[in-house]
């Protein structure tokens, strides 16, 4: 029996989160194997709780959503027969996204799942999963946040989270037909690659170009003008300390990069070095006076190197923004409730400016692939 109930617990799992609950996942067998079963048994395929619960949620669009309501999708929660049936009923509904690693994770686990257990139905799933991928893609390469639901803000190119690079990087191991996207219908690696072309080329047209000089990215982008824009109401149209390094990090996977793409890479990361906040740190400290009983305050410490979420489009001021939608320039003039629950300066570029960048630029100078 499936079990499943969308409770508490976080959506977004990564791509190891989804190998380890396939290793420690208890499969089904067959009664009998072929050695044994009689010539006239009907074999029974091997079966994951997990992905036959994903594939009660997948949506007829080919999407998953990754709240039901109010509820998050979890799948680690038992699902009774009749939350079964009435997930089931609701396949039709539009609420399918790639917001918070939805719709990507279940691809990637259907896809680990079929090759563990050989179970077509996992298979077409994952199939049906990558298509829809293929559906919601824009002309001009970029992803909206949900798809077919274009209400709010959710019709923009998302990079939020790094929503639409992740998109493109699974669609890149389709293309490449690396593990687990074997044995796939053998049309998508051609269609993924198209994907990834455009998906890359919409990139390079939404990095901000100030003054003749490319900067680094926003996370929204209006799909039409391609031009900045706002989200939530503490997610002004601005550029992102955060999402632009995972934005570099795709582009530095393009095997033989392009003038173009070189250039873009380099660009943004004189940026990060530009706009870097050198002798600062955040920390997270205990406020009982707060509702939230903790605060997270930004504090001198020397030898530490921070960046902002958010910088001013024009400036490359850090700026900081509550749900009243104003710019502020000071961590501490902002509401604790978004001062705690939301990350607004971190060490993201880190790693790529330190040892990912210089690698990558010894292996292109010499010859190696992107």
């Amino acid at each position: 029996m499936l079990h499943l109930l969308c409770l508490m617990g976080g959506l977004a799992l990564s791509t190891a989160c989804a190998q380890k609950e396939l290793a420690t996942e208890t499969v089904g067998k067959a009664p009998a194997s072929a050695a044994t079963a009689s010539p006239t048994a009907a074999q029974v395929p091997l079966q994951d709780s997990t992905a036959d619960k994903m594939l009660v949620f997948q949506r007829a669009i080919g999407g998953w959503p990754k709240a039901v309501g109010n509820e998050k999708v979890d799948y680690k929660h038992r699902l009774s027969a009749a939350d079964r049936t009435r997930t089931l009923a609701d396949k039709g509904r539009n609420d399918a996204t790639i917001d918070n690693n939805a719709t990507s994770r279940e691809i990637i686990y259907l896809a680990q799942a079929y090759q563990k257990t050989n179970n077509v139905a996992y298979r077409e799933g994952a199939e049906n999963g990558i298509r829809f991928l293929l559906k919601m893609q824009y002309a001009n390469g970029g992803f909206p946040q949900y798809y077919p639901d274009f209400s709010n803000y959710r019709h923009q190119i998302t990079y939020n989270d790094n929503a639409m690079v992740r998109v493109l990087e699974l669609l890149r191991n389709v293309a490449r037909q690396k593990a687990p996207f074997v044995g796939l219908d053998a049309a998508l690696p051609a269609q993924a690659q198209t994907a990834v072309d455009k998906g890359a080329d919409c990139i390079l047209k939404t990095q901000y170009v100030r003054k003749g000089v490319p900067t680094a990215w926003c996370a929204q982008y209006d799909e039409k003008t391609l031009q900045p824009a706002k989200a939530r109401a503490f997610e002004l149209a601005s550029l992102s300390g955060d999402e632009s390094v995972e934005i570099v990090r795709f582009l530095m996977g393009i095997d033989n990069p392009s003038p173009a793409v070189k250039k873009s890479i380099d660009s943004a990361v004189a940026w990060f070095e530009k706009v870097k906040i050198n002798g600062f740190t955040v920390k997270e400290i205990a406020a009982p006076q707060e509702k939230s009983g903790r605060d997270r305050v930004m504090m001198p410490e020397a030898g530490a190197t921070i960046w902002a979420r958010f910088y001013e489009l024009d400036t490359d001021r850090p700026i900081y923004v509550g749900r009243d939608s104003q710019v502020h320039y000071q961590l501490s003039e902002i509401e604790n409730e978004r001062r705690a629950g939301y990350l607004y300066l971190g060490t993201w570029p880190e790693k790529l400016i330190n040892k990912e960048y210089p690698a990558w630029q010894k292996r292109v100078s010499t010859g190696g692939k992107g």
